[in-house]
């Protein structure tokens, strides 16, 4: 029997209190798996139909990162592995503004660099290439990497250190989060976007110092959802280690089996793809039709 706590009731032992802990997970798992039988998105039979549904949804995001703020003049890219093509990517052109981006002004380049398809401006980040297409011959089943400067994620990446998990939200990157530590300037060679590439490795998503962040997802949403919550586990961390520092001390950190088991719910690829669901939701709404076109 369990011995009395101070209030006599009993305590848990430690095996009534892992069995409850499996217990909670499996039925987390079962409602994942009923969340993922709801909310599942359109499939297609037709490649052609799935690459306009995809380019829309692609479209829409840079929309979002225009929103967020995550654009900085010409710099940073999102591209998407083509569904007809797969060794092509359709990516942003050099010097549209994301906030007026159709889907028909994306291109689409091939494994060699070259321009294949798309709109009128048919303009391509050389660093686009070098990073994206390192990541996506890297790794095959991501269909969409993410990079831009936004303003937490590169301040954060001076610091040459990994984010520490001190939240709820970080735990979405608990031993998922890569840290490239070298800048070696603007990625006009390709080995320094097979450098990059390395670095990520099997992770989602990875500092970039003196940088900015990257992120990678098997679905457009998902890249989306985890670049907006690193910059904002960026800016948490950013202020949080300033506050302790006044304080005379350090953040309290979350603890590795803890870390662990709330990554199995926020880590995942769903959790990804339903956490960029409502903003994606709005977008649509306030960019129309118009988008499409």
């Amino acid at each position: 029997m369990s011995p009395p706590s101070a209030d006599g009731a009993l305590a848990s032992s430690p095996s009534v209190e892992v069995k409850s802990r499996e217990n909670r997970a499996s039925m987390d798992q079962a409602a994942a798996a009923k969340m993922a039988a709801a909310i599942a998105g359109p499939t297609f039979t037709d490649p052609l139909k799935e690459r306009e549904y995809q380019k829309g949804r692609l479209t829409l995001a840079f929309r979002i990162f225009a929103k967020f703020g995550f654009d900085e003049g010409v710099a940073g890219h999102i591209t998407l592995r083509d569904p007809v093509e797969p060794t092509s990517f359709w990516v942003n052109p050099f010097g549209v503004a994301w906030s007026l981006l159709k889907s028909s002004d994306l291109i689409r380049v091939d494994h060699t660099g070259e321009v294949v398809d798309g709109g009128p401006v048919r303009l391509l980040n050389t660093a686009a290439f070098n990073i994206h297409h390192a990541v996506h011959s890297a790794r095959p089943e991501i269909n969409c990497v993410a990079h831009s400067h936004s303003i937490y994620g590169r301040s954060f990446s001076t610091l040459g250190r990994p984010l520490d998990t001190i939240t709820q939200d970080s735990c979405a990157f608990h031993n998922d989060l890569a840290h490239y530590a070298t800048f070696g300037g603007i990625v006009l060679e390709a080995q320094e976007g097979q450098d990059i590439a390395n670095a990520l490795g099997s992770n989602k998503a990875a500092l970039l110092q003196n940088h900015g962040l990257l992120t990678c997802a098997k679905t457009i949403e998902a890249a989306i959802f985890w670049f907006m919550s690193l910059e904002k586990c960026c800016h948490a961390q950013l202020i949080a280690d300033a506050a302790a520092a006044g304080r005379g001390g350090t953040t309290v950190k979350i603890g590795e089996e803890e870390a662990a088991y709330t990554y199995k719910t926020v880590g995942t690829e769903l959790a990804g793809w339903f956490g960029a669901k409502p903003t994606f939701d709005v977008m649509t709404h306030e960019a129309g039709e118009g988008y499409l076109l």
